[in-house]
């Protein structure tokens, strides 16, 4: 491991990500009991002078909730560089600015991000420094393996933090505990007891101004590629030995090396979609191809449905489905667990709900189990009830979390670089039959539970 950090950079200050997001996690993580003492640059491209960025890093910290003696400090002595990080003077410039061992945060476009590691190869790094990189991880499948290898010419993969801030939801870090803490759950944890399982992440939010990343995406990759395969590999993998980052990650690798696309019967396969205008919550929302920065020629899917299989001994035959849709009518980020049927009833018992599910909701953080019980009144006839239990509430939020893991130098919530080429290998099939056009892409109003022909 590394010393302890004691400089965050952030490249791409002045961006949206590090306002809305970052910020606000890190100042969640100064006053939280697992707080630092560090020093903050900012870098960006804008000019922007020291006490007017010091006045953002203060206000983004306010808005995360964020208020103690060390969040106040570190907000007051922040300052801000305005640099070309592709240049490697400029780089050369920022590291002598920072103290002790620096972590440098790229909340950059994936194009400046390759550039600026790039130009990094150009530089002396200080002995221990680490990097944390936002999705995607490339585009592709080969630059995905181009930029991995560009990385490990800077630094041991050890101290590159690929950020999934899905990783560092609570509820996602919950999983862990559900499965291997119960043990009623893991021994009915296979294709002897599991029908399917559903991951979905529906939003009601259109595309919001971001047209120059999400138009060249689509939800295929901005969701499922980075997100959802990811919870789907923490959901299907092996019991750890240990919670190690090595441990951890591996496992989620094995699951991912088994998965390929669905070949079975009797579910969807791939399909996608895109809306048109409508209205969510009284709020009117234009077709697709109608708002700023879309280019329509692309036929970018806002929504986007895989089926696959892991082909191995647990889970063979079971379709893991995942989902993901803007502008839909009711906002649905869950991962369901349908059980199989009993294979027998008692002759004499009325009543079939259908098989029991287990659901795991993102947000808020639950989960609810379906149980299948004498009903009330007729002993004989089976009714449905669900037991439901809230999640306890982490002490950070996502992005809290995944800085914590670069602060501390623990990559157990970052992207193993196998984990994400395996992610570009499962969805790279798909992604060329869409891009060539010979899947069909369907349409759906805003506003809509998604096309009717997929109900």
């Amino acid at each position: 491991m590394a010393d302890r950090i004691g400089t965050l950079v952030i490249f791409g200050a002045s961006g949206d990500l590090a306002q809305r997001l970052l910020l606000p996690g890190l100042g969640q993580l100064l006053s939280s009991s697992r707080g630092y003492d560090l020093r903050l640059i900012g870098v960006g491209s804008d000019p922007m002078t020291d006490a007017a960025w010091q006045s953002r890093v203060a206000a983004s910290f306010a808005a995360g909730g964020s208020a103690s003696r060390r969040s106040t400090t570190v907000a007051k002595n922040s300052v801000y560089l305005q640099a070309d990080v592709t240049n490697p003077a400029d780089l050369t410039r920022i590291l002598a600015a920072a103290t002790g061992t620096p972590a440098l945060y790229f909340a950059l476009p994936p194009h400046v991000t390759i550039l600026s590691i790039a130009a990094l190869e150009k530089v002396d790094l200080p002995t221990g420094t680490v990097l944390g990189l936002e999705k995607p991880f490339g585009t592709d499948l080969r630059s995905a393996q181009a930029l991995n290898r560009n990385l490990l010419k800077l630094v041991p993969e050890k101290q590159i933090h690929r950020v999934d801030h899905f990783l560092g939801k609570s509820t996602v870090l919950n999983l862990l505990g559900l499965r291997f803490a119960n043990r009623i759950f893991e021994p009915v944890w296979s294709a002897e007891h599991i029908e399917r399982v559903d991951i979905v992440f529906d939003e009601k939010l259109g595309l919001e101004g971001r047209a120059g990343y999400y138009d060249k995406a689509g939800a295929l990759v901005d969701m499922i590629q980075s997100h959802l395969l990811l919870v789907m590999a923490l959901v299907a993998m092996e019991p750890p030995s240990s919670l190690d980052a090595d441990d951890l990650r591996g496992s989620m690798a094995q699951v991912l090396r088994a998965t390929r696309s669905w070949a079975g019967e009797l579910v969807e396969g791939d399909r996608r979609a895109r809306y048109t205008g409508g209205t969510i919550d009284g709020r009117r929302l234009p077709a697709y191809v109608k708002e700023a920065g879309v280019n329509p020629e692309l036929d970018t899917e806002t929504l986007a449905e895989v089926t696959v299989g892991i082909e191995n001994w647990r889970w063979a035959g079971v379709p893991f489905r995942l989902r993901s849709g803007k502008a839909i009518s009711d906002k649905r980020q869950e991962i369901v667990v349908t059980f199989k049927e009993v294979p027998h009833r008692p002759y004499g018992f009325t009543g079939n709900p259908g098989p029991t599910r287990l659901t795991i909701s993102l947000t808020p953080d639950s989960i609810e189990l379906d149980l299948n019980i004498n009903g009330e009144g007729d002993p004989f006839t089976i009714d449905r009830v669900s037991l439901d239990v809230q999640f306890g509430n982490g002490e950070l939020g996502p992005y809290g979390e995944v800085l914590h893991g670069i602060l501390s130098d623990d990559p157990t919530l970052s992207v193993r670089a196998d984990v994400v080429e395996e992610c570009w290998r499962i969805v790279t099939p798909i992604l060329a039959a869409w891009r060539a056009g010979d899947a069909p892409i369907d349409s759906y109003r805003a506003g809509s539970r998604g096309p009717t022909s997929w109900r």
